[in-house]
């Protein structure tokens, strides 16, 4: 399981706590007002963010002293992260080796994660001659090959249309099921969480909240999360 145990995130003019586990396995949503420290948990979960005081616990071991390359996860960005000047093959390619010296099995892996996202055939483009959705799969198919067991997503399909945006929530279900991967993403919609995710964190006023049963939240939304609906 992921344990965030008495973790505190300080920066100027702004604090976060958080005091929560995540299931082994689960798909939880983190939703909350724009600003409220949504990226800022994942980044310190990621090791991007330092943390003032608690620890990021995996399986009952400390992330703390690990840098992000070597925590056992994979976070996608919204802007996807691809280097213009690679394929799509390479830029998947990079989750088995940064020099790109690939040998015959590991580029049949990349055809097979890019084949397994629906980019089958299309791993010699770059990304300025692939659509939106299609960069979004580029990503998730590296994430996909790093097979790490924790999956952090910031809003990855943000930019996306609502048909698309669905098709990839539920491609990231999918891939999530079969690996068994733990899976936390950000959305500010909760047509989203409602779609993809079992439980649903709440960053608001400061503090994360412990994982609640999705449904059940937006069916009684607590007063923070209310406001931030308009309900």
């Amino acid at each position: 399981m992921l344990r965030l145990e008495t973790l505190r995130i300080e920066m100027t003019g702004f604090t976060l706590s958080a005091d929560l586990t995540v299931p082994e396995g689960a798909r939880v949503a983190v939703i909350g007002p724009s600003g409220a420290g949504k990226s800022t948990l994942l980044a310190a979960i990621a090791g991007f963010q330092p943390v003032a005081a608690g620890r990021v616990l995996w399986k009952g071991g400390d992330l703390g002293p690990l840098a992000p390359g070597k925590r056992p996860l994979s976070i996608l960005f919204q802007d996807n992260n691809l280097f213009p000047h690679l394929t799509a093959a390479e830029n998947v390619g990079l989750a088995l080796r940064p020099g790109l010296r690939l040998g015959e099995q590991e580029r049949a892996r990349v055809a097979g994660a890019l084949a397994r996202v629906g980019l089958k055939g299309l791993g010699d483009r770059r990304p300025a001659a692939l659509s939106g959705g299609q960069q979004s799969r580029v990503a998730l198919a590296r994430a996909l090959l790093r097979a790490r067991p924790i999956l952090l997503l910031d809003e990855p399909f943000a930019a996306l249309g609502p048909a698309l945006r669905a098709e990839m929530l539920d491609l990231v279900a999918e891939i999530t099921a079969e690996t068994g991967s733990t899976l936390l993403i950000v959305t500010h919609d909760p047509r989203d969480a409602e779609r993809i995710a079992d439980l649903t964190i709440l960053v608001a006023e400061g503090r994360a909240e412990a994982p609640v049963p999705t449904a059940a939240l937006f069916a009684d939304p607590p007063k923070a999360l209310a406001e931030y609906l308009g309900a």
